[in-house]
Order: C-alpha cells, then structure tokens, then sequence
C-alpha cells in the first residue's frame, strides 16, 4: 500500500499549508515554500494573481528556493512577513531576505535584498508581479515610466507574441468603477510579458529587459534589492470588500456540445515493445493515434519505424508521424515514407519539422509533402513547432502548404508547484483561440501534452540531466498520483472543447505514461510506482474513451482552481466528469440533468486508489454508488485530488 501522500501527489513530501491574509479591504494567500503571496483580491474582483521571487540561470531553469527562516504575524485587518531563503543548484548561490507586509488601508509591500553567496551566470533575478487575464484581457492601463511620464495601453485580449508594455515604473488599473489598483516596482527597469504564451495564466511583469544582453554573470557578493507597492486609489463602494462564497458549483455553460476530437499518446521513449496486458489495457482506451518521432538523422529510424507499425497494429490505432528533417535527407525521407506505405496502415497526420529550429522552415513542408503525397494522396500534413506555442506565436508558419498547424504544451515553464500547474488548465484553450488568428482556417493540432517539459528549448549552454540522486527533467512523480488524474481531466477539458483536429497527450507506459511498465520503475525511491499498475490519470482516458466519436458539453465551475468538470455525451449516454483539484476536502453542487433521472456515482480517492491501478478491470466493472438529488442538485463530497464521475443507473 502506497502512502497517502503518494497517492495524492506522487511524492511523499507534502507542501506547506497556505495561510490567509487580509490587507483592509484586500485578501490574499500566502505560499511558505515559495514565499509566494497570490491572489491579492478586493473581494471577488482578483487584482493581482501572484507576486514572487525567481532566480533564473543561463538556461532559464528555475533555481528552487528554499525557506530558511520565516516569520508571520497577522491581524484581522494587517499582515506582516519576515523570511530568509536561499536559492542553490549546482553553481547558482544566491540568497535574499523578504520583507512582505500588508496594512489595514490596503497597502502592500513585497520587498526582496539578496546577495550572490557564489560566481555564477543568471538571465533573470528579481520579484515577479503576475496580473490574472481573468480579470484585466482587454482593459485599459496607465504605465509611468522611469521618468515619470505616463502612456495608456490594454491588456491584450489574444495571446501577444512580444511584450505589451516596456520600461515599467508603475502600471495602474480599473478594478471596479471608481476604484483602481496601482503597481509600483523599485530596484530596476521592469517590463511585461504575456505568459499566456507558455499557458502560464497571468501577464508577467518582471526585471532585467530581453533586449539586453544574456545570460550575465554574477560575480560573489553582488547585491540585488527591488521592491513593489500595491495601492488602491478611490472609494471603495459598499460591499465590493465582501469576501467570495466558499461553496463550489458546477453547471452547464451556454455555449453549445463540441465534438471530442481523436485522443492520442505518444510511443513510449524507450521504443520497447508492449507487453500483452499493456496492450490489452491500452486498447480499452478507444485511442484515437499513436504518436512516433522519427528523426531521420538517427541511424536507429528505421527501426523505431518498424517498432511504431507493430505498436499500431497491436493497438488497433492509426499513427500520427512526426518527421524531422535535415538538408539532404531526401532519400532517408522517400524510404521512411514508402516503408510506413508498405505497412499498409493509416497515418493520421504528418507533422513535420526541421532538425535544428524552433518553428519549422518552409523548406522542409516543400520536401515533404510531394514524398508523402506520392504514396498517400489524402495525407493531412500539419507543421509548427515541436516546442511551445510561443515559438508558433513569434514565429508563425506559412499555411498555405499546409492542412493544420502544431504545437505542445507543457505548464512547467515557470512554476512547479500544484496550485500553478491547476491556473494552467483554463489557459491551453486560450492558445488554440490565439493560433485560430493566424491559422487562415487550417485546423489545430495540440501535442504532445505533458507535465514537465520534453526538452529545454531556449537553453544557452548544455544542460546535464538527471544523476542517481534525482529524476530526468522530463519525468514528474506526479504522473503516478490522484493530482494528475485530476490535471489531465483538467486538460483534457480545455483542449476538446477547442475543437482542435487531434490532441496527443503523455506516453502509453513508464514513467512519462498512463501505466507503469511490467518490471516497474526504474527509480523506485523517487518514482515510486507499483509494478504493473495503471496510474490514476489512465481511468480519465478511459472514460473519455468510452465517448469517442461523441460530444463534451461545456461546463463551468464557480471556481476552477478548485474544482472543475464537464459532461460527455454519445448514442443517448452521458458521464459528468469532476475532480478536486486541492488538498482539501470539496463539496460541489452538480445540478442533475433532465434526462437522468437515477444518478450513480464511481469515485477514485486515495480509499480504493490501489485497487483502481493494480486491477483497473475490477474497479471499472464496479457498480456506481446511488446519490439523491436534492431539489435538483447532487450534492458530491470529493476527498484531495479526488476524481468522480456521475452516470445514470442503468434500469433493470
């Protein structure tokens, strides 16, 4: 029996609890292990989304910050932080004390001095200010500059490829007419960035402008201080202040069903064959693809060619075929495709990319397509980036050669702790919205979709992975737990109801899948999953899988970072879908569907988790719990991380 902790989040540390402040009229929560102060709210209207420290080195890794010393005294009206951390990774030492106070006029100050404890070369350190697109897409902004002349800009509402504000020494908003909420940043030049871009949910104001130089090296001793002020201006009217309800519903969106679009995985990295019951498994879960990449300048290709037409047909599933091409590869190119021909198997999509860029030149959609197309007329050939959508944002692709554009998602870019991951789920969709600007009608192709990044794009100098004390970059524990269960409903929400032409998510098995392979993990104590086992995010694509082909129904939660769910529907049967997406206990009111009329419901928590991954079949075939409705409304009790889905009863 796993521990619980493990369970919930696939690692046996447990985060620190958040505590609540209030500022006067303002709330906000405050994170320990991240000196992350998030949330600041007058009321339900949310100002700010996050203020932080980050330190960043020549590769744009986030350096983890570890508290040392910290003190916290609150009042019911002030506030007032004390901490010591230090931020240390191989040559990286740095360490700053924080200064975080909050005043019953609503003032709040987040202060940072640090001091370089080693040499080492950085392109980023400095307090970060995190505005919620929420709350401020398309509304006007007043930005002063250093020498204190002013501008008014917006807030964009579709993803910006490049910074909306430059030279910031304060930015002021509207929260509610008549009152307005003022920024003020000291120790440095400040801009902005729409972290959208990397689905991150917020516009980042930040220190250090792009447009110098970096990375820059810091020599020992070198003291950094900077500083920010929140201030509202104007009369706050008579109950704005109130604070929020704390009850969570979910309930039907206006907006119409959207077809589910084909659900795949990637081939799993160690190009090892399946064993019969993870094929057996996998195909219980009606996948729509398998993605291969093939990389033509690897000289193993065509093997891993001949591995992927075995996986595809053992699953029943036709490929999606991500190629990689180089100058003069034409004959690699022309007998990897005639292979695949010869097989005799669907291709799904192509998607093709250079070898050595971001975004994929023109050049290489020109060699592919009349190679693709000698052999498979009907091929649908998508291109982009196998990297972020920012790449694609900055860099966008001719279309006119092409049937959809593509790229991939990961919500690690910046932050790694549960509540960033969650702020990321609403924010993929909003990429699909922003690549539809510049597409010219082609479809949208999202993937692959994982928890931590594949690669590191925008490093500057070589990276070493991981060594026997620690996990590959590429790898999260919480594959394995309940949170990413809940994460990837989360994803698999957002992305379908994008109608985008296909989405591709993690591995089929290992520690990058949906289930653990047959000889278990390679690292037992940090990866500590059973042998064999399905992990919980596998029953998402399950019961996703059940409705391929169908309809999802949009739905909205009154508060997403919470909880969130939909509703699926295909041939007269339907499923709503929830998870709670925190540590704590959730009750949800669900509003009961006209046309079921004796609901059932099957919950994954950590009571029966074990038994949900080591015999998925059983835990499948298990009959749903009965629930009565009350006035209309079923009520749903979820533990942490929880998962449940509400189907009718069958009638006998």
């Amino acid at each position: 029996m796993l521990p619980v902790s493990v369970v919930r989040r696939g690692t046996t540390s447990t985060p620190t609890p958040p505590v609540y402040l209030q500022a006067g009229p303002l709330s906000a929560r405050f994170e320990p292990d991240g000196v992350f102060l998030r949330h600041i709210a007058l009321g339900e209207h949310e100002i700010l989304r996050g203020i932080y420290v980050a330190v960043r080195d020549q590769n744009w890794n986030t350096i983890t910050p570890v508290v040392t010393r910290i003190d916290i005294q609150t009042t019911d009206e002030t506030f007032a932080i004390d901490v010591d951390v230090r931020c240390h990774e191989r040559e990286v030492d740095f360490t700053w004390r924080g200064t975080i106070t909050g005043q019953a006029d609503g003032t709040i100050h987040y202060k940072m001095d640090g001091t370089a404890q080693s040499s080492f070369w950085r392109n980023r350190i400095g307090i970060l200010v995190l505005h919620p697109p929420s709350a401020v897409a398309g509304k006007p902004a007043i930005v002063e500059a250093p020498d204190g002349s002013t501008s008014t800009g917006h807030f964009p509402t579709s993803i910006s490829p490049h910074q909306p504000f430059f030279n910031i020494q304060a930015i002021t908003h509207e929260v509610v007419p008549g009152v307005s909420a003022e920024v003020r940043f000291a120790g440095e030049v400040f801009e902005m960035e729409d972290q959208r871009n990397w689905t991150d949910a917020s516009y980042k104001t930040y220190s250090t402008p792009l447009e110098l130089p970096f990375p820059v090296l810091v020599e020992e001793g070198t003291q950094v201080n900077q500083s920010i002020e929140i201030r509202l201006h104007g009369e706050i009217p008579d109950g704005v202040s109130t604070p929020p309800s704390q009850s969570v519903a979910l309930a039907p969106d206006d907006l119409p069903p959207v077809k589910i679009p084909p659900i795949g995985l990637c081939m799993a990295s160690d190009a090892s064959d399946l064993a019969d019951r993870e094929i057996q498994r996998l195909r219980q879960l009606n996948l729509g693809h398998l993605r291969v990449e093939i990389h033509l300048n690897d000289t193993a290709h065509v093997e891993l060619i001949n591995h992927a037409i075995r996986q595809s047909r053992a699953l029943g599933v036709p490929l999606q075929v991500a190629l990689f091409l180089e100058a003069g590869c034409e004959q690699k190119l022309a007998d990897a495709v005639a292979e695949l021909a010869s097989a005799e198997i669907n291709i799904a999509d192509w998607l093709i990319f250079g070898e050595t860029e971001k975004v994929a030149d023109r050049k290489w959609v020109e060699m592919a397509r009349p190679a693709i197309s000698a052999h498979f007329p009907n091929a649908q050939i998508a291109s982009g980036t196998n990297a972020y959508f920012t790449e694609l944002n900055r860099e966008r692709p001719d279309t006119d050669l092409l049937d959809a554009i593509c790229y991939a998602i990961n919500p690690q870019v910046h932050a790694f702790d549960d509540h960033s991951l969650v702020e990321t789920l609403e924010a993929q969709s909003w990429t699909v919205e922003s690549a539809r600007q510049f597409a010219d009608g082609r479809e949208i192709v999202v993937g692959p979709i994982t928890l931590r990044p594949r690669f590191n794009p925008n490093a500057t100098a070589p990276e070493s992975d991981a060594g026997s004390g620690s996990l590959p970059s590429s790898v999260d524990p919480r594959q394995i737990s309940l949170f990413g269960a809940g994460w990837t409903l989360g994803s698999l929400k957002y992305i379908s109801q994008s109608a985008v032409r296909r989405g591709t998510w993690f591995e089929t098995v290992g520690w990058k899948g949906v289930m653990e392979r047959e000889s278990g993990s390679r690292n037992p104590e940090l990866f500590p999953s059973l042998p064999g086992a399905v992990f919980p995010l596998y029953h998402v694509f399950a019961d996703f899988g059940e409705f391929a082909g169908g309809e999802i129904v949009p739905w909205q939660s009154t508060d997403p970072l919470r909880v969130d769910g939909c509703m699926l529907q295909a041939n007269g049967k339907r499923a709503i879908l929830i998870a709670n997406l925190t540590p704590d206990e959730q009750q949800i009111d669900v509003p009961l569907p006209d046309d079921m009329p004796q609901p059932g419901i099957r919950i994954l928590d950590e009571t029966n988790a074990e038994l949900a991954t080591t015999d998925p079949d059983a835990f499948r075939a298990g009959s749903f719990g009965t629930i009565e409705p009350q006035n209309g409304v079923i009520p749903v009790t979820l533990k942490p991380f929880a998962f449940a889905r509400i189907s009718d009863i069958p009638q006998n």
